[in-house]
């Protein structure tokens, strides 16, 4: 099995079953997903990560909580369904899809007509299953708007993983990177690590790589000399959520590397879907951002790296201003700044 045939979830006679992304590249695991408990955890052990990813395993994951409860009456099943709504959204606060995808659900649930238990969860599967089906022509839409910023001989530098194993498919940063590759563009890829858990070498350099993409895996810290070397064009990176000023939180590290292609003259991308696109929030400071476990700092793999009892901060994303960010690439096409304006007239309602 390699990654043009792994799918990070796969939904068959109404069962979940979600790949294990903390095995990989070592191992190929998948998961059947039985509680609603279960799904929580892998969302929140990162099993099943990116932010298009999570909000799909988050609709499914409602339809695993109600599997067992079509006997309740219409107003209890809403009231428990609400109540597992809840719980799945505090697994991670920072991606703005895993809320989207089940307020979007639940709502969908609540205007239908259905009376009984069993009609609701028909209702709450067609609804799971179609954000699933649309993530799925969202990514390969991204890809079409972006895949002429991929030009012969280029180099393109991308951070943590935006892949196709954080989507249904295709990816969101990747989509471009895809769709070049299969019209017979010869480019080369840069994949950050993306320390501390290392998407970007453990996921996006091995999925690439099984595609037959050109891809260099680089530590963090190089990324700065590789664009000092002139081997980057440009820079595509995915993101959990995008603020109505235009302001992108993403993988902790971003940041950073968008203040070094500004430095040297290097278009900086974010490629999403619009359910990344939240206008409710208005800039980037408002974004909660996720804080994780000290282990992942202070140990490499299996192995501490860090002094016993030494203090840690682990903030798992941060956020880009939108001053950084040359253009937006959406399945609506690609929104360029004055973001406060353009961000609205394509995605207000």
């Amino acid at each position: 099995m390699d990654a043009t045939t792994v799918k990070s979830i796969v939904w068959e006679h109404n069962t979940l079953h979600l790949l294990d992304q903390t095995r990989l590249p070592v191992e190929v695991v998948v998961e059947e997903q039985k509680t609603v408990e279960q799904v929580w955890d892998s969302i929140k052990q990162l099993k099943v990560r990116g932010a298009p990813a999570i909000g799909v395993a988050g609709a499914y994951g409602l339809v695993v909580a109600m599997r067992d409860h079509t006997a309740l009456s219409r107003d209890a099943f809403l009231e428990k369904l609400q109540a597992a709504a809840d719980y799945l959204d505090s697994s991670r606060p920072t991606a703005v899809n895993l809320h989207w995808a089940l307020t979007r659900t639940v709502e969908a649930v609540k205007a239908s007509e259905a009376g009984t238990g069993a009609e609701l969860l028909k209702v709450l599967t067609h609804t799971a299953e179609e954000i699933h089906r649309e993530d799925i022509e969202l990514c390969r839409s991204i890809g079409e708007h972006g895949v002429s910023l991929i030009k012969e001989g280029n180099g393109v530098l991308t951070h943590c993983n935006a892949g196709r194993l954080a989507t249904s498919e295709y990816g969101t940063a990747t989509a471009p990177m895809y769709l070049a590759h299969e019209r017979g563009v010869g480019f080369s890829v840069y994949s950050d690590e993306s320390r501390p858990l290392l998407q970007g070498s453990r996921l996006t350099a091995w999925e690439l790589q099984q595609a037959g993409v050109d891809v260099y895996t680089i530590t963090d810290n190089m990324a700065a000399f590789v664009m000092q070397q002139g081997l980057i064009d440009l820079v595509i990176v995915g993101t959990d959520r995008v603020a109505a000023n235009g302001d992108v939180a993403n993988k902790i590290g971003t940041m950073g590397v968008a203040i070094l292609a500004k430095h040297f003259g290097i278009p900086f991308y974010v490629a999403c879907p619009a359910s990344t696109v939240d206008l409710n929030t208005p800039s980037g400071d408002r974004i909660v951002i996720e804080e994780r476990g000290d282990d992942e700092v202070t140990h490499f793999g299996a192995r501490r790296t860090a002094p016993e009892g030494i203090k840690v901060r682990n903030p798992a994303f941060d956020v880009t201003p939108n001053e950084l960010v040359t253009a937006i690439i959406t399945d609506r096409g690609i929104i360029r700044p004055p973001y406060a304006e353009t961000l609205r007239e394509a995605f207000g309602t």
